[in-house]
């Protein structure tokens, strides 16, 4: 059985008692109960505090630009479909510069799990409204309020027929825990939506905020019904943690010919004998 240690990297710098600290303890439960290796994923992030995420654990890593981790990690998968890789981001990060990229990440059904720590607020950047903050919170930079409704993450990726789409809150390690094992262990693009609480620079959604709305989903919800699951997705005034919406599409990789049941592209010997004759052609 593979140890927490496995996946211990830098020591972390986030504020006491951020989030963050609990998505990262989840992280190496869910790791370490699925008995993997550090060297068996690859762990794709951005900028943010959230993006920090893989510095503080040891294995592959690729820390890229902000909104970026997802073009990334579906050009690593497709490069190697034999590796596990998980990209992890921040709901500035993924939700605002990088949401075309959560868009077709969706589409494609690449066999990457995103795990996007959601704090509905710019940490890094020192507090700025990000996407999925509420309308009317105040910043130094909305001092009139945000006058935008907020994203809805896990209700877009219900609309856009993602094949896994979850939510869950950093104050419930084990259940979130869960939730990152169950989108390692589906087969397709999975998203997990993690509530998280900045304690610098968001004073609204506190952790007694979320102890006062978050409810775990009860077995009871189909999650096969894309109908029911938009419902649930759409609810206000309790917030629903849970596989919200899951069902079976065909991999982007099983529906690419040169890697659809061969060798990973990055193990295959090239047909081309004059590569820079080939290159020479694109001129």
């Amino acid at each position: 059985m593979t140890e927490p240690e496995e996946f211990s990297g830098q020591e972390p710098s986030w504020c006491p008692g951020c989030g963050n600290f609990n998505i990262l303890k989840a992280f190496k439960a869910a790791m370490t109960g699925l008995d993997l290796k550090s060297h068996q994923i690859t762990l794709v992030s951005g900028i943010g505090q959230a993006s920090k995420l893989p510095h503080y654990t040891a294995g592959n890593t690729f820390n890229g630009l902000h909104g970026r981790p997802l073009p990334v990690a579906t050009a690593i998968r497709l490069a190697n479909h034999n590796m596990i890789v998980v990209a992890v981001a921040g709901d500035g990060d993924c939700y605002g510069e990088g949401g075309n990229h959560f868009l077709h990440a969706m589409r494609r059904n690449v066999n990457v799990k995103l795990f996007v720590h959601d704090n509905q607020i710019y940490g890094l950047t020192k507090g700025q409204a990000s996407p999925t903050s509420q309308a009317g919170m105040v910043t130094k930079v909305q001092p009139f309020g945000v006058l935008l409704e907020p994203l809805n993450p896990v209700a877009l990726a219900v609309a856009m027929d993602a094949s896994f789409a979850a939510r869950a809150y950093a104050g419930d390690t084990r259940f979130l825990a869960g939730m990152m094992t169950a989108a390692m262990r589906h087969r397709g693009f999975a998203l997990v939506d993690i509530l998280q609480p900045c304690v610098t620079f968001n004073k609204l959604n506190t952790y007694r905020w979320y102890h006062d709305r978050v409810y775990n989903v009860g077995p009871e919800h189909d999650a096969a019904d894309r109908e029911a699951a938009f419902r649930l997705a759409l609810q206000q005034e309790k917030i629903p943690t849970g596989v919200i919406y899951k069902r079976e599409r065909p991999l982007l990789e099983d529906e690419i010919p040169v890697i659809a049941g061969k060798e990973p592209l990055v193990r295959q010997t090239s047909p081309i004998s004059e590569p820079e004759k080939e290159i020479g052609e694109f001129y």
